[in-house]
């Protein structure tokens, strides 16, 4: 395989010959070429976040002296024939550059080992001359199709990090050996270049540690990260009252769902980049099911709606909340009991969550309120002591998602994270995390009575880790039973 070619060809459009009729006469390309306004670039200043973006890289530098490292961005994902998704980097190239929503697709950050460290450099497809088919022609990265793209110093300026053109990431990735190390998965296409360029000196174990370690680091949160997710998290809760508004419009569309949806959209769009992650709009028997995002279904008043969903801000991090409404506005007996015993088991883990306790308690400590309850109300084969033992479990049949995972730029974040580093990781100041335990009875399940099946309810805020204990980012939101009624009546007024 050509190293050079994989990175520096031109993307070609995608079946695009419906769609471009340009003459290909010489004079066309002469003409549109010609007479533009001089373009005057405005330099930045440097980002908020490129201080921290620059204090990331040298804790990973720290952590591998003497080696190369390639961290891609990742390029467009075909949606449909010729459109692609929205573009989004990877999450580790963000968190190393400061580089969010704005990031051009393709790029490729290398840390190049010094005698006293890296020095880092983020290549990316340079600005197109007008004089260059690619301004008007190419609808895959043409300004005359998607817009301006900024220049090798806007973006050295913006991040403070040393830029060049794409064609350099290729003639580093052609001398890649034994001591380069390369994000796998961010881009296929680099990483079969890094490959080739290595050949019997690939070290996919290496690479496989770059990836835990990226993981790892980001475990716990940096002081503008925790800004960015206060502020994600307050404009989630103003999603969520805009969908309280909406109710009487909600209730009113066949497809109710559907408009919860897009009404939260909305405030995500308006705030942030987008959402984090599919929203789920589950109303009546969709809320026990834990990933319902079809959100085709009525919302119809007596049934409760389980609403989880999160506003990615422009730099990526995103909020985690779910709250369970009574679309009329006030629970029945059965769903408040379901409700106020999953909210029990929230304030458990709550109650546990501090510093130098093991992440995987917090999840123990919800769990013995879901066994205790559901062995009262006779749910279970066995007493909840036994359904607590390893060998028993019999209540997790109603819940059998964890309570928690760490939050950040990506709603699961640090995945790749060592489970010695996660869920039997101690908890330390900074961490960010989800508590967020639930009750799911099917409607077709017997073992529960009937007056509760087709009950669904989660309860989800996102906390950080303070020296004695937890804050929850998401307190201003109502929890119990009493407030949310009176949330929604307040809202309705």
């Amino acid at each position: 395989m050509d190293t050079s070619d994989a990175l520096t060809t031109t993307k070609t459009p995608r079946a695009t010959s419906n769609r471009s009729t340009l003459p290909a006469a010489a004079s066309f390309a002469a003409y549109i070429g010609s007479n533009w306004a001089e373009r005057t670039d405005v330099v930045p200043p440097a980002r908020e976040q490129a201080a921290y973006a620059a204090a990331r890289r040298a804790k990973l530098s720290a952590l591998y002296p003497g080696k190369r490292l390639i961290v891609p961005a990742g390029g467009a994902k075909v949606r449909s024939n010729d459109t692609d998704f929205p573009f989004r980097a990877h999450s580790a190239f963000s968190w190393l550059t400061g580089w969010g929503a704005d990031a051009e697709p393709d790029s490729v950050l290398v840390l190049e080992p010094t005698d006293d460290g890296h020095h880092a450099a983020l290549f990316f497809r340079e600005r197109a001359g007008r004089d260059s088919d690619e301004f008007y022609s190419n609808p895959q990265i043409g300004e005359f199709w998607i817009g301006a793209r900024p220049s090798l110093a806007q973006v050295a300026a913006d991040l403070d990090i040393a830029t060049a053109g794409i064609a350099g990431a290729a003639e580093v990735v052609a001398t890649s050996d034994a001591n380069t190390l390369v994000l796998r998965e961010a881009d296929p296409e680099v990483t079969a270049a890094v490959d080739a360029a290595r050949g019997d000196a690939s070290d996919l174990d290496a690479d496989a540690q770059l990836a835990r370690d990226l993981s790892e680091l980001r475990l716990v949160k940096d002081e503008f990260e925790l800004a960015e997710l206060r502020a994600a998290v307050a404009s989630t809760q103003r999603g969520f009252e805009d969908v309280i508004r909406a109710l009487p419009q909600i209730t009113a569309h066949e497809r109710g769902e559907r408009v919860v949806e897009g009404v939260f959209y909305t405030r995500a769009r308006g705030e942030g980049n987008a959402v984090g992650y599919d929203t789920i709009a589950a109303a009546g028997p969709h809320a026990c099911i834990l990933h319902w995002t079809r959100n085709d279904g009525p919302v119809v008043p007596g049934d409760l709606i389980l609403i989880d969903a999160g506003v990615e801000r422009e730099s990526l991090y995103t909020a985690d909340i779910t709250r369970t409404l009574p679309v009329s506005g006030t629970f029945t007996d059965a769903q408040r009991l379901v409700y106020e015993t999953v909210r029990e088991a929230a304030d458990a883990a709550f109650a546990v969550a501090r510093p130098g306790i093991r992440f995987r308690e917090v999840h123990a400590a919800a769990m013995g309120v879901i066994a205790k309850r559901t062995a009262e109300w006779g749910l279970l084969p066995v007493t909840a002591e036994e359904a607590l033992e390893a060998d028993g479990q019999q209540h997790r049949r109603y819940m059998v998602h964890g309570t928690s995972h760490h939050l950040g730029l990506d709603v699961h974040d640090c995945a790749a994270a060592r489970r010695e580093m996660y869920q039997d990781g101690v908890l330390e100041p900074g961490m960010v995390f989800t508590i967020e335990p639930g009750l799911y009875f099917q409607p077709d399940d017997l073992t529960v009575p009937e007056h509760l099946r087709g009950i669904g309810v989660r309860i989800e805020d996102d906390v950080v880790v303070t020296e004695s204990g937890v804050e929850s980012l998401s307190a201003g939101i109502p929890r119990t039973a009493d407030e949310v009624e009176a949330w929604i009546a307040r809202l309705r007024a």
